[in-house]
């Protein structure tokens, strides 16, 4: 009784109409995030392109060894996926039609950056990582210049 009292009381009150451009009215985008992960699947392609195998007959080696290349891969695979979740926040609910004629290359961009996210995922793959950096890297120029500032891109590593 009390639910319907008050959904009721809720439904007389005239509401405002609100105007949000994302899913949830932050207005905050930044392709940071996607660089931020970028970098790490950068780092951890490195990482394990770097790692040896022990030698044969050496079970705690190995047993490291496998833990800290489970642990890599897992780590990869999870800032792929972060990166290509931010690129996807920013290609869908950012950009909009309009900046197509300031960048009509625009769903290209994120499409490839996109399937990069997806190649470094599934491979270790140091040319893709770099090509994924290489990808955000456009991405934040695009950003930026979509926002009339030209930030500098700037690398942990």
């Amino acid at each position: 009784m009390f639910r319907t009292a008050l959904s009721d009381f809720f439904q007389a009150l005239p509401a405002e109409a609100v105007q949000a451009h994302c899913d949830g009215p932050c207005g905050v985008y930044d392709p940071a995030s996607a660089r931020v992960a970028a970098e790490a699947v950068l780092s951890m392609t490195k990482k394990l392109k770097g790692m040896e195998a022990p030698a044969a007959g050496d079970a705690a080696a190995l047993a490291t060894y496998n833990n800290t290349f489970s642990r890599y891969v897992a780590i990869k695979e999870e800032e792929a996926a972060k990166a290509k979740k931010e690129l996807m926040i920013l290609w869908t609910d950012y950009f909009k039609p309009d900046h197509l004629a300031t960048f009509p290359d625009l769903h290209d961009t994120f499409w490839k950056a996109a399937k990069l996210c997806s190649a470094c995922k599934v491979n270790i793959d140091q040319a893709k990582a770099e090509e994924l950096m290489t990808a955000v890297e456009k991405v934040h120029g695009m950003f930026w210049q979509s926002k009339g500032r030209n930030d500098a891109w700037v690398t942990a590593s």
